[in-house]
């Protein structure tokens, strides 16, 4: 690959991580407010739904738009790059014209199948969305597909700031004007196919040109649309799957954790709430993985470089980087967050209701951190078996158990069941990887530093938590300005704990410290307090 190509590269993938990350971010605070606004309930009512938008996001943003760049990619011309996204689009037409109806006609169907006919309308509204799917995807597929990846960030910056805003406005006027819950719902679920079309305005020069104008004569044989059509299912239908492992959790949680409070004994307004109560780990599972994520997320370009370079000691130590930091990154947030959480529930959503349940919920980062940096790397050598293998377990595991763990243990089981099946997927992706990806876990004795150094934070932050409550008195220690310096206080100290174990250790290599904020300035510490005691 030449240099100024892979120049090119490099600063794509930047920019399109820098927004993806904000646009992370958004999608997982803007829900902490909407808690405070519409209450336990209301965001019951939000997040019953809200797995249609993410799946149907995903489709747009990640899965069929990476499928689409690598078909882009692979023509030799302008013209078939063109032709080939035209038939892409037309493929991508029929699918949301048919998930589209499916959902408006099927609404109630499903609405009944959740629990509640009243989030039917909800449903409908969503489904709107889906009819910007193709230009969405296609627009962002093309021009990705060229790395051209700007597009595509501004984009997804546009949508998600537009569907915030309007989800906030939602909430913010159905508090002053009295509006039910479902009410609410409907016009915070209609910003998903207002923010698809505001997105949808940067490909509108592309569409006009490309998609919508008399198709120029091909100059190369293109696949016909039967075998594109069959590429769309597997590959793209594999990359649209990886990408929406959580939401596919949630979705099943739609289905049966309502229902299962109900059987439970519940009456339906307290199994209304009580989901809404369990819905509240689902931003804190984003803004953990989001920490977790981020930073190995900067050494995939590298990565790419050393397989295209044929370079496999180069990939290994990568790989291996990329694995030991997210992994390092993810058991941090999820153990801070364990330990933390009465005083993080209480700081952002005023009550401790369900503290054990999120404290349950919370171990997914640790596992869905794993399943993304894994993922990322097996796509990388094409290997897909134990990525569609995995996720097929996972899922089933969910389906088959939520219900009767609800049943027998409400929402804490609904949270274990979650963990378990994303640790089931994991086990099966580690087991069916290369040998070598197999071996980064185990090296070094990495594992077992780790461990320990994470359990020893855990009790210093718990202890720490236990004895500034003990000073200010269980009264003040209850209020949520109290809630917030004792977080504040047991994050920093939890920063201090970890980060000096970890130089201590030697947990991580020299690659991996320069992967981490401020790992160079630290680098530097070390070597001079190394110098001035030598």
């Amino acid at each position: 690959m030449p240099k100024d190509h892979l120049n090119t590269v490099f600063k794509g993938a930047l920019i399109l991580s820098i927004s993806s990350l904000v646009a992370k971010i958004l999608s997982a605070v803007y829900r902490i407010p909407l808690q405070n606004m519409v209450g336990n309930t209301g965001f019951y009512v939000y997040q019953q739904i809200y797995p249609l938008y993410g799946i149907g996001m995903t489709f747009a943003l990640n899965g069929f738009p990476n499928f689409i760049s690598k078909l882009v990619a692979e023509q030799p011309d302008e013209t078939s790059k063109s032709l080939i996204a035209r038939r892409a689009f037309h493929i991508l037409s029929g699918l949301s014209l048919v998930v589209f109806f499916g959902l408006q006609l099927g609404a109630t169907w499903i609405a009944a199948h959740m629990g509640d006919v009243n989030l039917a309308p909800i449903i409908s509204a969503v489904a709107w969305m889906f009819v910007f799917m193709p230009w969405l995807a296609t627009g962002r597929g093309y021009y990705q597909g060229k790395f051209l990846m700007g597009p595509t960030a501004v984009s997804q910056l546009i949508e998600q700031v537009v569907r915030v805003a309007i989800i906030i406005m939602a909430a913010y006027f159905s508090v002053r004007l009295g509006w039910d819950n479902y009410r609410m719902g409907t016009w915070a679920m209609s910003s998903a196919p207002l923010a698809a079309i505001c997105s949808s305005l940067i490909f509108t020069a592309f569409g006009l040109r490309y998609l919508l104008a008399p198709a120029p004569a091909p100059t190369h044989p293109l696949p016909s649309c039967r075998k594109l059509t069959k590429r769309f299912v597997i590959e793209g239908g594999t990359l649209c799957l990886v990408a929406a492992v959580v939401i596919l959790l949630q979705l099943v949680d739609s289905f049966t954790v309502m229902r299962g409070l109900v059987h439970q004994g519940q009456l339906p307004e307290v199994a209304k709430a009580l989901k809404g109560v369990y819905d509240r780990g689902q931003p804190l599972v984003q803004l953990g993985l989001v920490v977790a994520t981020a930073f190995s997320a900067t050494l995939l370009p590298a990565l790419t470089d050393a397989l295209a370079k044929r370079q496999p000691i180069e990939f290994k130590r990568q790989t291996q980087a990329m694995v030991h930091v997210s992994l390092a990154l993810s058991m941090a947030a999820t153990v801070g967050l364990v330990a933390l959480m009465p005083q993080i529930n209480r700081l952002l959503f005023g009550s401790l209701e369900g503290t054990t349940a999120l404290r349950i919920y919370i171990i997914s980062i640790l596992f869905a951190a794993l399943i993304t940096t894994y993922t990322s790397v097996l796509q990388s050598l094409n290997e897909y078996t134990a990525m569609i293998i995995g996720i097929i377990a996972g899922l089933a595991t969910k389906v088959l158990a939520n219900y009767i763990f609800v049943v027998h243990y409400g929402i804490n089981g609904a949270s274990a069941v979650t963990v378990l099946s994303l640790a089931v997927m994991f086990a099966v992706m580690w087991l069916g990887s290369p040998e070598d990806l197999q071996q980064v876990l185990l090296e070094s004795g990495y594992l077992i530093k780790l461990l320990a150094l994470s359990a020893v934070m855990g009790i210093v932050v718990i202890l720490s938590c236990h004895q500034i409550t003990a000073l200010v008195g269980p009264i003040l220690a209850n209020t949520r300005g109290m809630a917030g310096i004792i977080t504040v206080i047991g994050v920093l100290i939890g920063v201090l704990v970890f980060v000096a174990g970890a130089v201590y250790a030697r947990l991580f290599t020299i690659r991996e410290w320069l992967v981490l904020p401020y790992g160079k300035r630290l680098i530097k510490a070390v070597a001079k307090g190394k110098e001035h005691h030598s």
